[in-house]
């Protein structure tokens, strides 16, 4: 089951994040395999934060890891559930001392923006085959912002191209991700 969730999140990196370029800095991880997938069975919160934590510390341990996505195989499915987590999540890298080392970007198979209506194209930016905490190294994130042109662009130029490209287009492709092999 782990190597199918792993499967289907590298599929999810690869056929949209690079492929579709919402994040334009994803296609280099990917290439030098920098990207670790840690595939977590922890149904409640403190479980997750506390596999979140151990993942911190594996990233101080590994300084070729990049960064890590920590996919909830079974736990999360509820978005409202998920973003509880996430707010723990970040109150815990700032109380465990990783504020300003690490950062969260989050990801749901049913994402939608606090602003956004449900059925919204915009939403697969953040959507994913599994409920995912990513962590991110702020010191990257702050290097390669600055070698890029424009980087408050980013989330504009892929709302417009997941609008464009319409809520079937998205829905089509995720569900690929996870039964491709």
């Amino acid at each position: 089951m782990s190597e199918h969730i792993s499967n289907a999140m590298k599929n999810w990196v690869s056929n949209v994040i690079v492929k579709y370029n919402f994040c334009p800095f994803a296609r280099k991880e990917v290439e030098q395999n920098a990207i670790h997938y840690c595939i977590s069975e922890a149904l409640s919160h403190d479980d997750a934060v506390m596999d979140m934590l151990e993942q911190c510390f594996e990233l101080n341990q590994n300084q070729d890891r990049e960064t890590t996505l920590l996919v909830f195989s079974n736990g999360f499915s509820d978005f409202d559930a998920f973003l509880d987590l996430v707010d723990l999540a970040n109150a815990m890298l700032c109380a465990q001392g990783f504020e300003g080392i690490y950062q969260i970007a989050n990801f749901h198979p049913d994402y939608v923006f606090a602003d956004s209506d449900e059925d919204d194209p915009a939403n697969y930016t953040n959507r994913a085959p599994y409920p995912t905490l990513h962590l991110i190294r702020e010191d990257s994130m702050a290097e390669a912002l600055e070698m890029y042109d424009d980087p408050e662009s980013i989330p504009d130029n892929n709302i417009r191209l997941a609008r464009r490209k319409g809520e079937a287009f998205w829905q089509q492709l995720l569900a690929s991700c996870i039964h491709k092999k």
